[in-house]
């Protein structure tokens, strides 16, 4: 024998022996160590007393406990894992090194028994030769340091037993579940129960005995399940704890198709079916001739003949078959069949009908839910069909109240079932939703927990088929149904989420089409291996090595709605979509993704914004491409679902592009003509009014002709460079913001001379300062408005929009206001200037007639100009915030027609315009005839023309002002003219 344990024995012996000394007289008749046990016998005056020592297969076994403040992992359900053994030898080498030191130990009698759930509860047992732990204490304590400083963050040591404490066999639904704590005589202290580690109050839930010992939990259901402890917290800090794990039979379900049944009464048979895949049952009552046959899958048929010469009605029961459940809700069912002696065309199993009747029956076998039927020209025709694999639906039951240990059990049996079931599954959107519903309840169910590449790939297994080609229509049919629109979104959330309780190792699951890259990394770069799909994935260099995750979906696509997205409509996804998830703050992600259909343009980078429902481009950019054809890379500043959007209409605004091109050269080529024929016949504007309106044209077609050649190269910077580069975007918008707004406050200065002239006729105003408020209001106004934008955008660099235009930013900084706001304030003041001109009962009345003209074009110019400008622009403002090609294509129409209506209704349409240049014209035709007539006359004739010649010919345009004004002098007297009487 060991030395220290034949110590060990003579120290027991010497202790029994002092005791004895005091009173007797103590001999040492045998001492016998023998390889079966160890005996000491002593005799005294009294007689002989024989007193045994247990040797090691004699010792108490003592049961503990210790908890490990750390998330459950899967793998330490399986003894023979790596991280099992790890574990198990750290925590078995510490606490025999700490309870060497105490007495009553059996050195190399511990043992981890297993690993529970909460968060970690590492089970170990240990032999002594005393049947106490307390003794334990201080070692126990010095078990918990050594191992907090070794990584284990242990919170509490207990001894802990695992007892059956159930005071029934089974517990039902509904029923009232007792449990009763047995605890040792010599375990004294407070009790208290718990349930999964949360303790149990008094409640009209849980109720307890007088002593406590006693449990009680009323009407319990599948959710009461899980583990049960009853804990004594004793004097020493060392709780005792005894624990059992409650299981609740599931809640039956008795299908017996419609409660209520119709048949016509006439000799017939009809099949009454009653299913309960987990429970027995039986039909009651069974009259005289009836049969009843018991089928598959715990279903019982009652065969039930109806008799002409007896319609009345007959109530059926099916019920369980155990007693005790009889008395509950759900124990049994009752179908009426009701008896018709009218003719009904529409017969089957379920119940028969006239045309028009709807009838609900059960689904097929193997199938769960119902049918919906409809009598249609005498035969019974499907509506409505909501069946679901029974496979399927047993494993949901499942899921409802899944403990975290059984999750990898659980999603193996669902990827086998799904995998087994592909057809029916990929062909029924309802089987979809609720593959998707378990697959939530399990990701909601894992977050306790570590998930390890076993329960992950068999995750994906069934994810691949639920994105797959073959159920498109199933997707269709989810997403455009209101119940069930948030069904593909709960899918990609699930997805993410149990990502994020991935185990930190290293490894890479390729199935179908899902590609799964799990590393430890302070960088990653990688091209996908599925087929079809080289999408890159770069993430630079970061602080430290980190968890990453990486999920490339080719299909995912399939599934994910794309209308009525946050900033964009009629869009699609047209490349991969990858999760990226790291457990570290990051600055940026590069994508280079592959465009799936080439007829498709304008790509924008997204990422699905959860908050938001819906895919969102904040944080995310297209970058341009370099040398990759085929490809569109986006830099992201953040970690989500990405992929690409790209709309359906490239060609489309390749049209739109030489549309708005050609149209903006026209626009020009009016603006320039306007100019020339203002300049010629600037002499025409004798008078204030005149002269102002000259001038308001002018300068509206000054400032608009710049802003389209601005337009044009901010046009050519977009289209060369995608997205559009923010210094040579920036000057080409600086300016079109300026000149446009130019445009509007040009319009203002017309809208308000006509008020001023109008409806202030007794105020009198001097050309000069007339001048001066038009020139600060025209330009400095737009000026000031433009600089406070830059000002205030130019920092985080959202001045510009960036992605398909090169215009003021909307999505981000919303700068486009600074030219929305003034522009539509400014139309409507125009409307209310010209409304209030239209109530002084036009112009005339109070005006002089040599200004009387000039008002009227002024108006006209209001009137017509104002609406264009302003339609025109709301359109503009439309493809900014949409890409509805109709918006576009107006746009492109009514931008190219601006300097078309300038000219027109500014310009040509003026009566004294015209008159001047057709007087301006035909005398250079008749002095180009009398040129040719005084060449062949003679040589003296060849000289320039004469001083009175040039004279003449610069006050063509006066005279036929003047003649004009005298023309609407003599007509002065008709009335008051309005805005037609040009």
């Amino acid at each position: 024998m060991a030395g220290q344990e034949t110590g060990q024995i003579l120290k027991y012996f010497v202790g029994i022996c002092m005791a004895f000394l005091l009173t007797h007289e103590c001999v040492v008749e045998t001492i016998d160590f023998p390889e079966t046990s160890v005996n000491i016998e002593f005799s005294n005056i009294d007689g002989q007393l024989h007193h045994r020592i247990p040797r090691s297969t004699d010792l108490f076994t003592i049961k503990m406990s210790m908890k490990i403040d750390e998330p459950f992992d899967t793998c330490l359900n399986d003894p023979s894992d790596v991280k099992y053994k790890s574990y198990a030898k750290q925590i078995q080498s510490v606490i025999e090194d700490c309870y060497q030191t105490v007495s009553p130990f059996s050195r190399g009698s511990v043992r981890v028994t297993g690993f529970r759930l909460g968060s970690i509860i590492a089970d170990y047992e240990m032999n002594s030769t005393i049947n106490s732990p307390a003794n334990f204490v201080n070692a126990n304590i010095k078990v918990a340091e050594i191992l907090r400083s070794t990584g284990f963050l242990v919170s509490m040591v207990a001894e802990s037993e695992q007892k059956t404490l159930s005071l029934e066999r089974k517990w039902y639904p509904h029923q009232d579940m007792k449990l009763k704590c047995k605890c040792p005589d010599n375990v004294v202290g407070e009790m208290s129960w718990t349930v999964n580690d949360r303790v149990i109050q008094r409640n009209e839930k849980y109720t307890f005995s007088q002593d406590g010992s006693i449990l009680t939990v009323k009407n319990v259901d599948e959710k009461d399940k899980g583990r049960y402890a009853c804990v004594i917290k004793r004097d020493i800090p060392l709780p005792y704890i005894q624990w059992e794990d409650i299981v609740i039979e599931p809640l039956p379900n008795i299908i017996a198709s419609k409660s209520e049944r119709q048949f016509q009464c006439m000799d017939q048979t009809v099949v009454l079916t009653c299913c309960e895949t987990k429970y027995d049952v039986e039909w009651i009552p069974i009259p005289p001739g009836d049969q009843v046959t018991s089928t598959d899958k715990g279903c019982t048929k009652l065969t039930h003949k109806i008799r002409s010469s007896n319609c009345s009605s007959k109530v059926f029961t099916c019920q369980l078959m155990i007693p005790e459940l009889r008395l509950f809700s759900y124990g049994q069912s009752k179908v009426t069949i009701h008896k018709v002696k009218e003719e009904l065309p529409c017969k089957n199993t379920f119940g028969d009908g006239k045309d028009g009747d709807i009838l609900t029956g059960p689904c097929e076998k193997g199938e769960e839910g119902t049918i919906t039927y409809r009598c249609t020209l005498g035969s019974w025709m499907v509506i409505n069909r909501d069946c679901i694999l029974q496979v399927i639906k047993d494993i949901e039951k499942k899921v409802e109240d899944l403990d975290p240990r059984d999750i990898p059990a659980v999603v193996a049996e669902l990827s086998t079932a799904t995998k087994n079931n592909t057809n029916e599954i990929t062909q029924s959107p309802v089987t979809v939703q609720t593959i998707v519903g378990i697959l939530v309840r399990i990701t909601d169910t894992s977050q306790t927990i570590i998930i390890h590449k076993p329960v992950m790939e068999n995750f994906l297994k069934t994810v691949d088929i639920l994105v797959s080609d073959l159920t498109i229509k199933s997707w269709d049919s989810l997403n455009n149904d209101s119940r069930t629109d948030s069904t593909s979104i709960a899918l990609l959330r699930a997805i993410e989420n149990i990502s994020d309780r991935l185990t930190d190792a290293n490894f890479t699951i390729n199935h179908g089409s899902i590609e799964l890259i799990r590393t430890v990394a302070d960088s990653y770069s990688g091209i996908s291996n599925l087929t079809n799909s080289t999408t890159e994935i770069l993430i630079p260099q970061i602080s430290k090595p980190t968890p990453i995750t990486i999920i490339v979906f080719t299909t995912l696509d399939n599934i994910l709605p794309t209308r009525n997205t946050y900033y964009y409509s009629d869009v699609r996804i047209n490349g991969d979509v990858v999760v990226v998830k790291v457990d570290q703050t990051i600055d940026n992600i590069y994508f280079a993704f592959d465009i799936t259909n080439q007829s498709l343009g304008n790509p924008q980078c997204v990422f699905w914004n959860f908050n938001r429902d819906t895919w969102d481009s904040t944080g995310c950019e297209v970058k341009p491409s370099g040398h990759k054809t085929g490809k569109i890379t986006c830099e992201c500043s953040h970690t989500a679902s990405f992929s690409i959007l790209m709309s359906p209409f490239s060609f489309y605004y390749k049209v739109l592009a030489y549309m708005t091109y050609i149209g903006v050269a026209i626009s020009m080529a009016s603006l320039i003509l306007c100019l020339i024929i203002e300049i010629m016949c600037k002499s025409i504007t004798r008078n204030d009014m005149s002269y102002m309106r000259h001038v308001s044209i002018v300068n509206i077609a000054v400032s608009l002709l710049i802003a389209n050649i601005c337009f044009i190269i901010g046009a050519t910077v977009a289209e060369q460079e995608q997205p559009t580069s923010v210094g040579r975007c920036s000057p080409a918008v600086f300016f079109m913001h300026f000149f446009y707004l130019a445009l509007f406050f040009w319009m203002l200065i017309s809208a308000l001379l006509l008020f001023y002239r109008t409806v202030m006729v007794l105020s009198q105003m001097s050309k000069a300062k007339i001048m001066a408020i038009a020139f600060i209001v025209g330009y400095g106004a737009p000026l000031l408005i433009a600089v406070i934008t830059v000002a205030s955008t130019a920092g985080p660099q959202n001045y510009i929009m960036k992605q398909y235009a090169c215009w003021l930013n909307w999505n981000d900084s919303k700068a486009l206001l600074a030219f929305v706001i003034p522009a539509l304030t400014i139309v409507a003041i125009n409307l209310m200037v010209l409304i209030m001109v239209m109530l002084r009962r036009g112009i005339g009345a109070t005006t002089q007639p040599d200004e009387k003209h000039a008002l009227v074009v002024i108006a006209r110019c209001v009137a017509i100009l104002t609406p264009i400008f302003g339609l025109t622009w709301g359109f503009g403002i439309g493809t900014v915030v949409s890409l509805e090609l109709g918006i576009h294509v107006m746009f492109a129409l009514l931008n190219s027609l601006q300097g078309f209506f300038v000219l027109v209704f500014g310009t040509l349409l003026d009566s004294k315009i015209r008159e001047a240049l057709a007087g301006r014209l035909s005398l250079r035709n008749l002095t180009s005839s009398n040129r040719t007539r005084s060449t062949s006359a003679g040589p003296s004739s060849s000289s320039g023309p004469g001083f009175f010649q040039m004279m003449h010919r610069r006050s063509v345009c006066n005279i036929s002002g003047a003649s004009v004004l005298s023309t609407i002098s003599s007509n002065s007297s008709i009335g008051s003219d309005t805005f037609m009487n040009s």
